[in-house]
């Protein structure tokens, strides 16, 4: 059976930020321990019912892309044993496989978003201005549509319980720089066209997904957080996917399209989600662990 580990505790490490799923706390050595946790959010919150398993799932998923992608940009990744560095008697086997040890770095305040099919907010977006993110595009695409070439659309990296907010290339650049926010998009779009031909090859779609930045003390870049998980990104089966259609998915698109049958204003609390509709998440998420990484967790 996986471990189910709603929040971190681990007597003598400082927490020094819980987020929609991650608990990070403090390592000496400029260190931080990211414990990925069993919560669940969507619309930006956080659900009140755990997916057993899921953090060990986005822990492994992402350790596994962010070996694959390290030609393309370094990441967070310090591969410390956990056992040296989680305080005594803590359960070894609830933290091992949903912890990392990595690099404490600035994060830059951006989420950076390749988009590579015509979905979700994009395709809101498009059908009301013909824009997607103020980027133009062609007239007569169709929902679920491939676009001509992959694009970047940053957004704001939002507190829990905020939403996120698109914003335009020109304002990440007032906001860190212009050549940090050219590496930032360059590293975006070549990790993303990367890994979509990579998952392509396996018979599921990247259609988009989001990455997290940061940079250490002397301004390097790294690619941090997550990557390419189920709940960063839009995976579709490629044998079902059709355009004009929203595609069946890997993710928590599940969850959501549970969701949108409630009457609910999508703000806290959240509803408490069913049996049914948690399992069918895990074993999403379980599927798509095991055929873009050939990983199954017991």
């Amino acid at each position: 059976m996986p471990t189910t580990l709603l929040q971190s505790n681990l007597p003598g490490l400082e927490l020094i930020h819980r987020g929609k799923v991650r608990d990070v706390h403090a390592l000496p050595g400029q260190r931080l321990l990211i414990v990925a946790t069993d919560r669940l959010s969507a619309f930006d919150v956080v659900l009140p019912d755990p997916i057993p398993g899921k953090g060990e799932m986005l822990t492994q998923i992402s350790n596994f892309w962010f070996g694959k992608t390290a030609h393309i940009m370094p990441n967070h990744l310090m591969h410390a044993p956990l056992d040296e560095v989680l305080p005594k008697d803590s359960d070894l086997a609830l933290y091992s496989k949903r912890s990392v040890v990595t690099k404490r770095l600035k994060p830059v305040p951006v989420e950076a978003i390749a988009r590579g099919y015509l979905i979700g907010s994009g395709w809101k977006d498009y059908q009301a201005t013909g824009l997607l993110c103020g980027i133009k595009l062609p007239a007569g695409l169709h929902q679920a549509e491939q676009l001509p070439e992959p694009i970047f659309t940053p957004s704001t990296k939002a507190a829990v319980g905020d939403h996120d907010e698109n914003v335009s290339f020109d304002t990440v650049v007032t906001a860190v720089g212009k050549e940090l926010a050219e590496q930032i998009r360059d590293a975006t779009l070549a990790i993303y066209k990367w890994a979509a031909v990579y998952a392509a090859e396996r018979g599921i779609i990247i259609a988009d997904t989001k990455f997290e930045f940061g940079t250490d003390e002397n301004g390097k870049l790294y690619v941090m957080d997550e990557m390419l998980t189920p709940d960063s990104s839009r995976f579709w089966p490629a044998d079902q996917y059709q355009v004009g259609i929203s595609p069946p998915s890997y993710d928590k698109q599940f969850v959501r399209d549970y969701l949108e049958t409630l009457d609910w204003n999508k703000k806290a609390p959240g509803p408490h989600v069913p049996a049914d509709v948690i399992a069918g998440t895990a074993a999403k998420y379980t599927e798509a662990l095991q055929r873009l990484a050939g990983i199954t967790l017991d």
